[in-house]
């Protein structure tokens, strides 16, 4: 997924930006509540995680002004303060969730992917389609009950597919949800994945459709 992380302290900015690729996220790391703003009214993400504590915009603010625009991103509340008054008007404003710091890596991208299935309309946790089925947990994926192994991208993209079997997504969007703003992304990335992800899943599976994108081959 295509993650927004909003927090100020750079030891754990940098810790959390770590190990949410490390799961296989894209994600963007901002430092105050006015840069957090600026991203989010200019790229489309799949969650925010947001820390109430933030310079020059406090957290509920930019939470406060996202929601007043009628953005129905998933938004997850980090923060230090232990008042239930706090969490209370975050999850008021329209938190989907909260974790009080510390908290643990694991715990984090837990809630992260029980939001994002409450978000897209998703009791189980296993994406499955045609044969394959996807688990955003254990980053397993198999093939007629036979594990593949793909690359952390070719993971996201076949994930991205998967959460909208119907859908035709753009090259844009799969770059979107690939890569963060510090990726240097060649011109035929998406291309270069899609032909690996088709060596691996078969040569149907996913279909190209000529100046829109590529979708899930559907059963016949």
């Amino acid at each position: 997924m295509r993650l927004l992380l909003a927090e100020d302290d750079a030891m754990v900015g940098a810790a959390l930006r770590k190990g949410l690729q490390q799961e296989g996220h894209s994600v963007d790391w901002v430092r105050d509540g006015e840069a957090a703003d600026l991203a989010l009214r200019g790229t489309a993400y799949d969650l925010l995680v947001l820390d109430l504590g933030l310079p020059r915009r406090d957290g509920l603010q930019v939470l406060a002004e996202l929601r007043r625009r009628d953005v129905p991103l998933p938004v997850i509340i980090t923060t230090a303060r232990d008042q239930l008054d706090d969490r209370v008007r975050g999850l008021d404003l329209g938190a989907d969730d909260y974790l009080v710091k510390p908290f643990d890596l694991d715990e984090l991208a837990a809630r992260i992917r029980a939001v994002a299935r409450r978000a897209a309309g998703l009791a189980r946790p296993l994406l499955q389609h045609q044969g394959v089925s996807l688990d955003p947990a254990t980053h397993e994926v198999r093939r007629d009950g036979k594990n593949l192994t793909l690359s952390a991208r070719e993971f996201a993209l076949l994930q991205a597919l998967l959460e909208r079997p119907q859908a035709v997504l753009s090259r844009a969007q799969l770059e979107e949800r690939l890569y963060g703003w510090d990726e240097e992304v060649a011109s035929n990335a998406v291309e270069v994945h899609i032909h690996h992800l088709r060596k691996k899943l078969g040569e149907g599976y996913i279909r190209t459709v000529r100046g829109l994108g590529y979708t899930l081959g559907q059963s016949t």
